[in-house]
């Protein structure tokens, strides 16, 4: 097969790959998912495996371990997370009245201040925004209540996620073969070399991530509660399974902590205390876990994660959520691979090197390729068919 044509197989490979994506967006959520557990898993059945234990039965125990971890973490955080919830409905009265007193004065005398033309502009336009959010929130409301898709969804990722995960789980060993089966001969060794790559870059990022949120999870929820700050907790949890998003859990979980902590304390060393746990919960992230459980050799820039997030849930929802962070391994392990390429080719360092560059380069695929030497050794990484 010549080269051009190599080349068109796979882009119409992958462009429908795009396609059946978009296409079932919604319901390939607990499909995904499943993916995403069995991987996260596999390393620990494979050392169960080790142990002699059949890969059915490592399958097992190390799912029910974790669904029963699961389950105990819902049963504990659920009472707690009910109280908070009550607490907030019975709360929910004095902030308004506090706003009608301190908030509303403050606007009404800034407003003074203001020629009338701009305060006239700015009442229109908050008309404007009031509407359009109170009719998105009314319409939200109207699907939820109306259609049992949203309940769907969430009934399908709670008890099809599991199944999906059990099979995959189990057959993971036998599915990495059959798809190295399938790889083209003549590329074979350069495809492994990448897909090792990326799975290093996976590993090192999710799940060392992925314990970095749940460290800070936890210490954000006690601590907070332990400083007494009204639903500490719930900001703990959410800040920790946002900080999954480089800087966004730290920084909504300030700001909301913060907030709260002026409304609800009237001396300032307290809101002072708030402001230290958040600031202490950062040197420790950047000093000691991400170090520690991620490391600085995954490959993915914090701004590349948050723009592989941002985009996948714009385009595939929760689904382009979920696919977010391997496909952005992926892209950056292509990119490194290709530039590596490039700067290894002729286009990089021209086809005469007159003087030695000083640089420890290894061999050039196109200079060392049997069509330019004569020779009938590869280019290094994988040897090239003969054109027919």
């Amino acid at each position: 097969m010549r080269a051009n044509r190599q080349w068109k197989f796979w882009l119409w490979g992958f462009v429908a790959f795009i396609a059946i994506v978009w296409l079932l967006r919604s319901m390939l959520a607990p499909f995904v998912a499943g993916m995403a557990v069995a991987y996260l898993l596999d390393p620990v059945a494979d050392k169960l495996e080790e142990r002699g234990l059949p890969r059915w039965a490592a399958t097992t125990v190390v799912l029910l371990g974790f669904l029963l971890g699961a389950v105990l973490a819902l049963l504990l955080l659920a009472p707690l997370l009910q109280a908070q919830a009550v607490q907030l409905v019975e709360v929910a009265p004095q902030w308004i009245a506090w706003a009608k007193q301190e908030v509303l004065p403050a606007i009404q005398r800034l407003l003074r201040r203001l020629p009338a033309a701009e305060v006239k502009q700015l009442r229109e336009a908050a008309g404007n925004y009031a509407g359009t959010a109170v009719g998105w929130t009314a319409d939200v409301l109207r699907n939820i209540l109306t259609s049992g898709v949203a309940i769907i969804d969430i009934l399908s990722v709670i008890f099809i996620t599991p199944i999906v995960a059990f099979y995959l789980l189990r057959d993971w060993d036998r599915m990495v073969t059959a798809v190295d089966s399938w790889l083209p001969r003549p590329y074979a060794a350069t495809i492994r070399e990448q897909a090792r790559a990326v799975d290093r870059t996976l590993a090192g990022f999710v799940r060392g991530q992925a314990t970095v949120c749940l460290c800070l999870g936890v210490f954000y929820a006690v601590a907070l509660t332990s400083a007494g700050l009204d639903f500490g907790l719930v900001i703990g949890l959410i800040t920790g399974v946002l900080s999954f998003i480089p800087f966004v859990g730290s920084l909504v979980g300030f700001v909301a902590s913060v907030g709260l902590a002026l409304f609800q304390f009237d001396e300032f060393w307290r809101v002072g205390l708030i402001a230290g746990i958040f600031f202490f919960g950062q040197a420790v992230e950047g000093n000691i876990l991400t170090p520690k459980l991620v490391g600085d050799k995954v490959g993915l820039h914090p701004v590349w994660v948050m723009f592989a997030l941002l985009a996948g849930g714009a385009l595939f929802g929760f689904v382009g959520v979920l696919l977010a962070v391997p496909v952005a391994a992926v892209i950056g392990v292509l990119i490194r691979f290709c530039l590596q390429q490039y700067m290894q080719s002729s286009l990089y360092r021209g086809f005469e090197i007159a003087e030695p560059t000083g640089l420890d380069l290894p061999p050039d695929p196109l200079l060392s390729h049997p069509a330019a030497e004569g020779a009938g050794r590869g280019d290094g990484v994988a040897d090239m068919p003969p054109r027919p």
